[in-house]
């Protein structure tokens, strides 16, 4: 399909986000918009970037990609530190290389910040290694609690949105805040697009999500989720790797705290307080356009977005559930 097809303006065809919390069969609904709007998938779930954790991110195979291409797949070695400045370039490289091709872009995943930075306006401020370094330095002398009171102090909204037990996030903001001068809430993404989107959420109920939820880290453990982080392992983790959600739960088992059933229970949980925190940031967005993931109709709803935003029209407006209800 021509991009001239596509939207019948001769400009390059939108590009299609499939986003919301974890288990609602983004990947599925992804392809399958892919297979019908001659797309390519590049992937925004920043743990499916690395290579080898397959299981825990329920990453889907190369035979269950159905020969469409996919794109920030397996692109970092587990020992290196994603970084959302670097996605942000080579994804709009990716997706300017699809609309080149006379393709349609599809990004999926429930990885906000990388959402936005691929989509939406967002610059990022350079680093300084030795004010993050000094700056690690005092988390370890004297507990994040004390970098986080900082934060409060310098730039309260940041303090807010930034727990106080995320220790790489508050040295990241208090780095940006000495370098730039201005709050680290000033650098936070704008809802403005500069790749031109149409964005679909996927939904359901709490309920629901917490079965899907239960049912996944089931087949992630029958599926050998501990033999892969056992190799992983062996390949050096890097700390971001190693803090990801289904990873982080079966190295402590490893080293000794807690045994399987502990583990897994520890993932559920985990898994789905992810969940809470995808639907909180994406639904705060209301340029998102909700659909019930266990809609039979789900593609043909979802198809009927796209080409109604093709058109320069508003979908239909949707009412989306909470996951908190």
């Amino acid at each position: 399909m021509s991009a001239d097809e596509s939207t019948g303006t001769g400009a390059a065809p939108l590009a299609v986000a499939v986003v919301g919390p974890t288990a609602t069969g983004k990947s599925d609904l992804g392809l399958a918009l892919a297979e019908r709007l001659g797309g390519e998938v590049v992937n925004a779930d920043a743990m499916q970037l690395y290579r080898g954790m397959d299981i825990g991110t329920a990453k889907l195979s190369v035979a269950e990609r159905r020969g469409i291409a996919h794109h920030q797949l397996d692109v970092l070695d587990v020992g290196e530190d994603a970084s959302v400045a670097r996605y942000q370039l080579e994804g709009r490289r990716d997706l300017a290389d699809i609309a080149a091709r006379g393709g349609r872009g599809v990004v999926v995943g429930g990885s906000g910040l990388y959402v936005r930075a691929l989509l939406d306006k967002l610059e990022f401020p350079g680093i300084d290694a030795d004010v993050r370094a000094r700056l690690e330095e005092r988390a370890e002398r004297h507990g994040t609690r004390h970098l986080h009171d900082e934060l409060a102090r310098l730039d309260p909204a940041a303090a807010i949105a930034i727990g106080p037990a995320n220790t790489r996030r508050i040295v990241r903001a208090l780095e940006v805040i000495e370098i730039t001068g201005r709050p680290y809430t000033a650098n936070l993404p704008e809802q403005v697009y500069v790749v031109p989107a149409v964005q679909i959420g996927l939904d359901c109920d709490r309920p629901v999500l917490d079965e899907r939820v239960a049912q996944r880290v089931t087949r992630m453990w029958e599926q050998g989720l501990v033999e892969e982080v056992l190799g992983l392992l062996l390949q050096g983790m890097g700390r971001t790797a190693a803090r990801a959600v289904g990873y982080a739960e079966v190295i402590a088992m490893i080293r000794g705290e807690g045994d399987d059933q502990t583990a897994r229970a520890a993932i559920v949980a985990n898994t789905r307080r992810l969940a809470r925190k995808q639907m909180t940031w994406f639904g705060r967005d209301p340029r998102v356009h909700w659909l019930d993931s266990r809609d039979p109709d789900v593609l043909v709803r979802a198809l009927d977005v796209v080409a109604a935003a093709d058109r320069g029209e508003s979908p239909a407006p949707t009412t989306r559930r909470t996951l908190g209800s």
